[in-house]
């Protein structure tokens, strides 16, 4: 039997590190989507990755960060600091690096949710 609502308290231990090397912390899920808390500690950069089938909409809570994105058109590095949001497109290459002095925590929103760790292609990156 399906509950009517999924309610979940922030954990101070992550459930699992991501594919790229980030803390993972669950939230919520539905059947066409997912929400977890990330975290990138001070002086880390992840691995480059990108999804076969999941696109992501990241919001920034806290910390400063520099993502590379590259994709069959173009290749970007941008910086970002909370407050700011932006999306990985389902293919797109991509890596992050913590460049503040606090942990840099991130929601993900993913769709649809997370199929599990063969989701993400190590590939190049740029740092």
């Amino acid at each position: 039997m399906n509950n009517l609502f999924e309610f979940k308290t922030l954990q101070k231990k992550y459930d699992y590190l991501a594919p790229d090397g980030s803390e993972i912390r669950l939230l919520p899920t539905l059947e066409k989507g997912g929400l977890c808390h990330c975290t990138l500690p001070v002086g880390m950069t992840s691995s480059a990755v990108k999804h076969k089938t999941v696109d992501e909409v990241w919001y920034c809570l806290s910390g400063s960060g520099s993502i590379w994105q590259e994709n069959n058109e173009e290749t970007k590095v941008k910086d970002f600091t909370c407050g700011d949001c932006f999306s990985i497109p389902v293919g797109c290459s991509f890596q992050f690096k913590n460049i503040g002095s606090e942990p840099l925590c991130i929601i993900i929103s993913t769709m649809p949710k997370w199929p599990g760790a063969d989701e993400a292609i190590k590939v190049d990156g740029i740092w």
